[in-house]
């Protein structure tokens, strides 16, 4: 009898012993996508646009990466963050840049994809979302034409605040800043305008347009700033003189876009660091070619216990 007992009771727990199993061996990880834009470029500096995916390797914290996601250039849609600097060092020049920044919208809406979208801010001591994302051009125009000069340059905070509404945006995410140079009133930092232009996947494309071409003067330490930006992202940082170089500079702008590569990976197999940012290498099969692409992105990582 004692037998039959002790076997009944055996039958009862085994189950609630197998449930207890289950819960221990039953975990959730969630994994971030890393999305990268990409240019590709010849040894001679020309586009290269006709790569596959099976041309790429991906190397996060030097560690081999699948690439999980793979679109060719116009195949994703494209959202621009467009930002004006209207600080006063901005004025004599300002109408001028408002008339290539036209022209370069007029060209984007043209031959890009019927889902591109574009977002306007205008910068000073203020940061001004003058239009959310819209393909409206005559909205656009007209608020360009609304800009006026005036006050201090909170650049980091434009790049904060275009990137926090960037995230939520399918396709590529891409900021063009139109500005003469430093950050005067921001107050977010270098590290916290870059740190949120990574968050958003975006890169950034620059058009510094100095306000006078001697050094004496110039804000050379917020020009290198804007260029390890833009570097930083995949991007690049123009210095065109007005006229013919400045439309010059947007046009090469949409040439990147209408050229780039949109690759995306699941981060696996890495490593504990305590640094936060992960560094990124991208590779082709073919050792000519270079791809411009973002340096890294910031993960956030527990202690392990």
């Amino acid at each position: 009898m004692m037998g039959g007992r002790l076997s009944l009771l055996a039958a009862l727990l085994l189950p609630a012993a197998g449930m207890i199993v289950a819960q221990q061996t039953v975990f959730r990880v969630e994994v971030r996508l890393v999305r990268l834009l990409a240019t590709v470029k010849d040894a001679d500096g020309q586009l290269v646009g006709g790569l596959t995916r099976q041309d790429f390797t991906i190397y996060d914290n030097d560690v081999r990466q699948e690439v999980a996601l793979f679109e060719r250039h116009t195949e994703q849609p494209l959202s621009v963050a467009l930002l004006v600097d209207t600080s006063a060092s901005t004025a004599q020049k300002l109408r001028y840049e408002i008339d290539s920044v036209g022209r370069f919208l007029r060209a984007l809406f043209a031959e890009g994809n019927p889902d591109d979208a574009v977002s306007l801010y205008s910068f000073n001591h203020d940061v001004t979302l003058r239009t959310s994302y819209t393909r409206r051009l005559k909205r656009l125009e007209e608020e360009l034409k609304g800009l006026k000069a005036g006050a201090g340059t909170s650049l980091y905070d434009a790049l904060f605040l275009a990137s926090r509404r960037l995230d939520d945006r399918q396709g590529r995410r891409v900021i063009v800043v139109v500005t003469d140079g430093g950050d005067t009133t921001s107050a977010k930092d270098f590290h916290g305008a870059l740190r949120a232009v990574h968050a958003a996947d975006a890169v950034i494309y620059a058009i510094l347009v100095l306000p006078i071409t001697n050094d004496p003067g110039r804000n050379v330490g917020g020009e290198h700033a804007l260029a390890t930006l833009s570097s930083g992202t995949g991007g690049r940082v123009f210095a065109p003189s007005l006229g013919a170089e400045l439309d010059q500079a947007f046009e090469e702008i949409l040439r990147d876009l209408r050229t780039q590569y949109l690759l995306g990976y699941y981060p696996r197999n890495l490593p504990y660091t305590k640094e936060a940012f992960h560094r990124i290498r991208v590779e082709t099969s073919r050792p000519d070619l270079r791809v411009q692409t973002r340096t890294g992105y910031y993960g956030d990582y527990e202690e392990p216990r």
